[in-house]
């Protein structure tokens, strides 16, 4: 018979429901994003206006950095003026609204009123506001729902919530590469806008099950960050943030520098009785694939046969997770060096680097979140997913710099080919050598919240 203490909170389950349906949203426009941006670009006159692989990605980079600065904003609003709950529906909102925007680009009406662009950077810079402010606040609301006697689920919950970011990003990065090839850029920016006003209303029906914690105050909230406890607890987990930014930095470069390399690679699928071709931007998809797969995986193999050997801590997965980013870093760059001599190798050598990234990121992407909700002081869970997100931030303002810096005057860039996959590899490893040292400074203190002050809205 299953006891209290083992028993998920109902509320748990609309809120997974509502992070299914948004992350579909968000990975669906970002899965086609390099794509849009590089070959379906228009001005007001439905001229091409595509931009260069090197622009796109500094565009693409500087909006995921727009994506994960905007938690800190949302994180604000939450603890001091409006709680969680009612800051997650209102920011939906203005993410609704945003991927309005970008389905207007390819209206001819809309269009010849705004350049296509406008409208772009328009719906990018709302979604990044919406989708940036809820995203402390919804991870944070999850960890909410349990109190010190149902302590054991956390790890659980946190698997289950990172297992429906990627059962709704797995079926988006199928569907809208398509959408946007067959249809063109309104239905595939607009079916992402459907699955977002959906989760609003999960989020919605599901408030009379919520555990709601309330806003702290202005004055509570400045005594508690700027205490010994909340000055302690910031430090220690900021150092561990600032080195988690450079695997950042690699890992969202699937959704770019991978999508355009996967156009040089042979992504034909024979079965004997048919073939077919898939798309470089929906290679993606094996992403999420390999997680829902490698999470019951490592939980229930992984870490019990190393444990075995080692104790294993949240900051040895994530100093693991470093060196595996390295090597999924390689193959992709190996792989480059071989579309430079004329070759065309087979997209496989791709899904090998996506395996290897994929295990990276549970070892590090999982466990932080987790590390991040449990190092927190109580009135500021919000505060501190927001400043673990700047490390997202962070992670793609270096990318984005990086492609900035080595674009020429005369159209040539620094880094050619392989080389610019190496520089990263390099990168990660060093960040991964001083990121070891210095966890073995850190010294982990967890809070949990008391439901006893939690309130109805």
């Amino acid at each position: 018979m299953t006891t209290n203490s083992e028993r998920m909170p109902r509320g748990v389950y609309y809120i997974i429901g509502n992070e299914a349906a948004e992350r579909f949203s968000f990975y669906g426009m970002k899965a086609i994003l390099m794509v849009f941006m590089t070959q379906y670009l228009l001005n007001s006159l439905g001229e091409d206006a595509s931009m260069t692989r090197e622009q796109a990605s500094t565009w693409y980079h500087t909006f995921v950095s727009a994506v994960y600065f905007f938690p800190m904003l949302g994180a604000l609003l939450s603890d001091i003026f409006l709680g969680k709950y009612k800051t997650i529906i209102l920011l939906s909102i203005v993410y609704c609204f945003g991927h309005l925007s970008l389905a207007l680009m390819d209206v001819p009406f809309t269009a010849e009123l705004v350049e296509p662009k406008v409208w772009l950077a328009l719906g990018l810079g709302l979604i990044a506001f919406g989708s940036g402010g809820i995203k402390p606040c919804v991870s944070a609301h999850v960890g909410d729902q349990f109190d010190a006697s149902k302590k054991t689920l956390l790890d659980k919950v946190f698997n289950y919530f990172y297992f429906a970011i990627n059962f709704g990003s797995f079926f988006s990065t199928l569907a809208t590469p398509w959408l946007l090839k067959a249809y063109g850029p309104a239905f595939a920016f607009g079916l992402p806008g459907i699955l977002m006003f959906i989760a609003t209303i999960i989020f919605y029906v599901g408030r009379k099950d919520f555990v709601i914690m309330p806003a702290v105050g202005w004055e509570s909230y400045k005594k508690d960050i700027f205490g010994p406890q909340g000055l302690k607890a910031l430090g220690r987990l900021i150092i561990i943030y600032f080195f988690i930014a450079f695997f950042w930095a690699l890992y969202d470069q699937t959704g770019s520098s991978w999508v355009l390399q996967a156009e040089s690679l042979n992504r034909t699928v024979n079965l004997g009785f048919m073939s077919f071709e898939i798309l470089s931007s929906q290679l993606q998809a094996i992403n999420p694939v390999i997680v829902m797969a490698f999470i019951p995986l490592f939980t229930f193999g992984v870490y019990p046969m190393t444990e075995k050997f080692v104790k294993l801590t949240a900051l040895r997965k994530i100093g693991a997770g470093f060196f595996i980013t390295a090597l999924a870093f390689a193959i992709v760059a190996m792989t480059e060096q071989w579309i430079q001599e004329g070759l065309t190798p087979s997209m496989g050598w791709q899904l090998l680097a996506y395996l290897v990234i994929t295990a990276a990121e549970v070892l590090i992407s999982i466990t932080a979140l987790e590390l991040s909700y449990t190092q927190a002081p109580n009135s500021m869970k919000s505060l501190v997913m927001a400043i673990f997100m700047l490390s997202i931030s962070f992670g793609n303002v270096i990318t984005a710099s990086v492609n900035s810096f080595i674009q020429n005057a005369d159209g040539t860039v620094k880094l050619q080919g392989a080389s610019y996959y190496w520089f990263f590899t390099a990168l990660v490893m060093v960040a991964g050598v001083f990121y070891v040292i210095a966890a073995t400074f850190y010294q982990e203190k967890t809070y949990l919240q008391d439901h006893t002050k939690s309130v109805e809205e």
